[in-house]
Parts: structure tokens; sequence; C-alpha cells
């Protein structure tokens, strides 16, 4: 079972305060559904923080060849590679719901890091949390068969026991996604997802889709 640990949504920091703060080049930006953030190859000037909504992260292939790589929720960063040296996009970053983005520009952020202690300490335990989710989706993928695999990503992206949640309504997600997310195929995620729609650890229909939390016996079955 690998739900332990989860990147934590870092509900203390409040983007209002932090804009007060630093003032600059920085933004809070609404975004509609299926409105592009940035795109691969784009030139990396900035962080993102996800006040409300979700985004899915991309990525395309020489070939031509695509795939999600991860669907973030609120309270989480991305596009921080730029403070490592990333000068272009490696990805490409799309709203999924109505979004509401704060943008804070490189300087911005290097500059908060420096002289806000507090905003430093909370940055940090989110990488931190972040690189140890990284290793756990590794070793799923590694030993765990794509059953377990499509549970445990589905008690995800439903934030399954962050603040007492046990069941939730998320985004509903195409099974091609869902496949390129897991490593597996879009037939084998259809059958998975019909078998746990019959036992009742999901329901969905039209738009949204609500995981429960029974869904966890999947992840805990030898």
């Amino acid at each position: 079972m690998l739900l332990s640990v989860r990147t934590k949504r870092t509900r203390t920091f409040d983007p209002k305060k932090f804009l007060a703060a630093v003032g600059g080049c920085n933004d809070l930006v609404a975004f509609a559904p299926k409105q592009i953030i940035f795109s691969q190859g784009d030139v990396a000037d900035g962080v993102f923080y996800i006040q409300e909504g979700k985004v899915r992260l991309t990525v395309v292939s020489k070939s031509g060849k695509g795939a999600t790589l991860r669907i973030l929720s609120d309270g989480v960063f991305f596009g921080e590679a730029i403070l490592a040296g990333q000068s272009l996009r490696m990805s490409s970053a799309t709203a999924m719901t109505e979004c509401e983005i704060l943008r804070i520009n490189k300087e911005a952020m290097i500059l908060a890091l420096h002289r806000q202690h507090a905003f430093s300490d909370l940055f940090l335990a989110y990488l931190l949390a972040r690189n140890i989710r990284y290793e756990e989706d590794l070793v799923d993928l590694l030993f765990n068969s794509s059953e377990k695999r499509l549970a445990r990503l589905l008690l995800l992206l439903a934030h399954f026991g962050e603040e007492g949640i046990q069941e939730a309504v998320i985004p509903k997600i195409s099974q091609e996604t869902l496949a390129e997310m897991i490593g597996t195929t879009r037939a084998r995620v259809n059958f998975f997802m019909n078998r746990f729609r019959g036992l009742g650890f999901l329901e969905y229909g039209g738009s949204e889709m609500q995981v429960h939390g029974s869904l966890l016996n999947v992840v805990l079955h030898d």
C-alpha cells in the first residue's frame, strides 16, 4: 500500500498575502476549462500555484506521442524547475476545470525564498513531500498490478485520507488519460472501472465521478 505519504496541500499559503508582500509582476489569473497555461517549449519564467481548480500536465515526444504526466489539484505549486536552471518548459499545463492560479515570476520567487522564512519552509516541505510521492509512484508502477495502480491513482486524485476525506467528487477523467498515467491499456482501465462501479466503489455520470473510500480495499488486497 502506497498511500501513506501524499503531496501535502499547502493550505497555510495565502496567495493574496504573498502578492502584497512581494509585489512586482505577479498575478492571480483565472483560466477556463481546457485553456492552456503554458506549452511545452515555452520560455520558463515563472512558478505557478493553484489556488483553485485542477491542472493537467502533459508531454509530447519528438515522434508525436503524447502522455499525461500528472493531474494537479488546488494547493500545489508547479513549474518550479526554473529555480534549478530550466529555461524551457518540458511539459504543457492545461486547466481541466475553472482555475484560479497565482503566477510568481522567477526573481520574486527567489527573493521570497531568501527573505520569507515561513514561505521557504513551506515550499521546501512541499518539494520533499512531492519527491516522496514520485518515489511511491515508481514503486507502484514496478510492483503493483494495473488494477491496484488504477485504484491508488483514483484515491490520490480524490485526496483520500487528507483532512479526514473518505470520499470525494472529482472531474470525470477519460480512460485514455488514466491508462497513460498508470502504464496500461484503455481496455484494461475500462474493465477495472466497470468492476469498481459494479462493486460500489465509484459512481460517475456526466462530467463528475465520486470516489468512495471503500476503493481502498482494492489497494490493500493481496
